[in-house]
């Protein structure tokens, strides 16, 4: 993954760096007796896997909560299955605790629709239950969370998000956008034994998978102060890439009563602030210029929503730009993108970056006139390319329809405008699966095998690059990681074969064996 796509026949590791790439015969001189020497046997050496976005350790989150996914990831069919795996978590759960889930995809259930608070406190009226949609914006909540959230018939929706009430003026329980968040936090206070279960099956399941940089997009307080620590206590094994959410900590860090140095280390990135300027596109909250395929609710000009007025995001992110503190902002629908474009337009006005590398995230419905802007003002977009696979069918027939879902995540044109870009899974929205999103932005096929705009397609080496040294390219990384070459930080994963040989093999492509500066986090042999 250096400039020229280089491959090479062996590689020098002293501690935690590489201090040589060549043939065979340019690393002998390296070998000495007290060298470790590595046959790989004809598999192959790629640069760790840096999530370009995500939220770890979400992955683990299955320890404490509700597997509620459906097909293709899970195996809930309806809403009686559903409520039947909360039922579970209560046979386990104290009086008056939390019981949550994750993943339910109203699209995919066979009821087609959002379970309601009802159907949850079918469940419980002991315990509060929350339940999260697959998208991660929105969520429905039981009567005693509902309550407890202090949400009544007469509470206004907040700014950027909706209390759901039917025709009767009654709580649905759904939640959407900021509107969930007091819920989400509130079902976020474990314990440190939780934590730490978490943690593990987070960190074991991504190193599995031959990530070697993890990344938590959108941290408060708690999940900073608790991610930093871990990670010096040596319990998490990859290197760790954070950031703080613009509404949890913005002010503290613009005032300086919050030092991001302090959240740095040989082993943590603390340098990035994220924004959500709106919400999910399969969730019906992605905010669109034109209005969605199927109309919501009966509502034939509904485009979505921002989370934040244009004008709000381009006071964020100017005084984020006069500090010159890189951003990341969440943009799914063209209409977002647009007012991302507008905000950052205002701020690299007023204080100018040199090289700003605002992150896109996401990109999803970005057309040809945004690409060529974003090129413009320095905007890096980070495309979520598996979306293909799980919801290409969907986008064409219920979101987007199809014309604009076979442009969604709109790799090849970005390729064409030499516009730098990363690709991600956003996990635990989906699984953390490196080979499938290689797979998914290579081939573009859904679910049913479709083709999802066929134009869109890029080369296996392009797609690798968008994971490794493009990625780390985005967050100011490329010097250290990446790549193989010399001086860089011996982040390396080793693969049961090659990913160029066969586009359509790439996903069945196992790991054999993670390394992270060097020491060993994963090796199948061990399982």
């Amino acid at each position: 993954m250096d400039n020229n796509n280089s491959i090479a026949e062996a590689i020098a590791i002293r501690d935690d760096r590489i201090v040589a790439v060549g043939s065979n015969s340019d690393i002998q001189p390296h070998i000495n007796d007290d060298t470790v020497v590595h046959d790989l046997q004809g598999r192959t050496l790629i640069p760790g896997i840096i999530d370009a976005h995500g939220h770890f350790p979400g992955s683990g989150i299955s320890v404490i909560s509700a597997d509620l996914t459906s097909p293709p990831v899970g195996n809930v069919h309806n809403i009686a299955e559903l409520q039947e795996r909360l039922l579970q978590r209560v046979k386990d759960k104290d009086h008056g605790e939390w019981i949550t889930g994750f993943g339910y995809d109203d699209t995919l259930l066979a009821e087609r629709r959002h379970p309601t608070r009802q159907e949850l406190d079918a469940v419980s009226t002991d315990h509060p239950i929350y339940i999260t949609h697959v998208s991660g914006h929105m969520g429905v909540a039981n009567s005693l969370a509902l309550e407890i959230a202090g949400y009544d018939r007469n509470t206004p929706d907040p700014e950027g998000g909706v209390i759901v009430k039917d025709e009767h003026g009654e709580l649905t329980g759904l939640l959407e956008e900021t509107a969930g968040q007091a819920l989400s936090f509130l079902t976020l206070d474990i314990s440190p034994s939780e934590f730490y279960d978490i943690l593990t099956t987070a960190g074991n399941g991504y190193a599995s998978k031959g990530v070697t940089t993890a990344q938590s997009g959108a941290v408060d307080g708690t999940m900073l102060q608790g991610l930093y620590g871990a990670s010096q206590l040596g319990l998490i094994p990859l290197r760790l890439e954070l950031w703080p959410l613009y509404d949890k900590l913005g002010e503290q860090i613009l005032s300086g009563e919050l030092d991001l140095d302090d959240y740095n280390s040989d082993r943590v990135r603390t340098r990035t602030v994220k924004i959500i300027a709106d919400g999910s596109i399969q969730g019906f909250t992605g905010y669109l210029s034109h209005p969605y395929h199927t109309p919501f609710r009966g509502d034939e000009e509904y485009r979505g929503y921002p989370t934040l007025p244009r004008e709000k995001l381009a006071d964020w992110a100017t005084r984020f730009n006069k500090a010159g503190i890189q951003m990341a902002i969440h943009g799914n629908g063209d209409a977002s993108i647009d007012d991302i474009i507008y905000a950052f337009g205002e701020a690299q006005k007023n204080h100018p970056l040199s090289d700003p590398r605002l992150i896109l995230i996401h990109s999803q419905m970005a057309r040809e006139d945004q690409l060529d802007e974003m090129k413009q003002l320095g905007i890096t977009p980070s495309f979520f390319t598996a979306h293909t696979y799980y919801w290409g069918d969907r986008h064409r027939d219920i979101f987007m329809g199809p014309d604009r879902a076979m442009r969604m995540s709109p790799t090849h044109s970005a390729l064409e405008r030499d516009l730098r870009f990363s690709v991600h899974l956003d996990t635990p929205v989906v699984p953390m699966d490196p080979m499938q999103m290689l797979w998914s932005t290579v081939n573009r096929l859904s679910s049913s095998g479709e083709v999802i705009g066929e134009e869109q397609r890029i080369s296996p080496m392009q797609a690798l690059r968008a994971t490794t040294i493009d990625a780390a390219w985005q967050i100011f990384r490329e010097k250290d990681l990446g790549s193989l070459e010399k001086g860089k930080l011996a982040d390396l994963v080793v693969l049961d074969r090659s990913p160029l040989v066969d586009p359509l093999t790439i996903r069945d492509i196992k790991v054999d064996q993670t390394y992270v500066g060097g020491v060993k986090i994963y090796d199948r042999d061990d399982k």
